[in-house]
């Protein structure tokens, strides 16, 4: 049977996760260092980027983090968690 970890649980290593995928790759921790963990239901953790985006200005990696730094981010969440997670995202 999976033990899969709860959003308290990922909430309270979050910092391990950015910890482990800044160590591997500084930019993708940057990607992801500002997203709000809000919830992680049947295996898929989702994350909220919208604060970046309400000012001018503002920041916007939602292609760069799908199309490159998703598999790094995932692969730290499973090592980290012994399971597989899969991320979405809010924008």
């Amino acid at each position: 049977m999976r033990n899969d970890p709860s959003i308290q649980d990922i909430k309270a290593r979050w910092n391990d996760v950015l910890d482990a995928l800044e160590r591997k790759d500084r930019v993708a921790w940057l990607a992801y260092f500002d997203g709000r963990l809000v919830s992680f239901e049947g295996g898929v953790l989702t994350l909220d980027f919208s604060d970046p985006n309400k000012f001018e200005g503002g920041h916007d990696y939602s292609k760069v983090r799908i199309e490159r730094f998703r598999p790094a981010l995932e692969e730290e969440l499973k090592e980290i968690f012994g399971v597989v997670i899969s991320v979405q995202e809010i924008s």
